[in-house]
């Protein structure tokens, strides 16, 4: 994409379902840019994030299972991925 009178035109960091990888990056989503870009958005509401991510998480579950059943990813790996990063409400930064 050719840039903008503003600067470079960027795409954002949105999952590319059934391949739950990043739009933008290509990385597994949530990417980094992802994350960071969903800790700022639910800044006052980590719960609200976390419920949100195990929706999500329920869905790329599904989708990465229906794509590969035999090799899909463990629960612990999709458990790291999608939660185990997310800063928990009252801890300290």
């Amino acid at each position: 994409m050719p840039p903008s009178a503003e600067g470079p035109v960027t795409r954002p960091h949105l999952p590319l379902r059934p391949l739950w990888l990043c739009r933008a990056c290509a990385a597994p989503w949530p990417c980094a840019t992802a994350r960071l870009t969903l800790i700022a958005e639910y800044a006052h509401d980590r719960i609200a994030l976390s419920v949100y991510l195990c929706a999500v998480l329920h869905e790329a579950a599904a989708d990465l299972y229906r794509l590969d059943p035999d090799e899909g990813p463990t629960p612990a790996a999709l458990f790291a991925r999608f939660l185990a990063w997310v800063p928990r409400p009252g801890a300290r930064p």
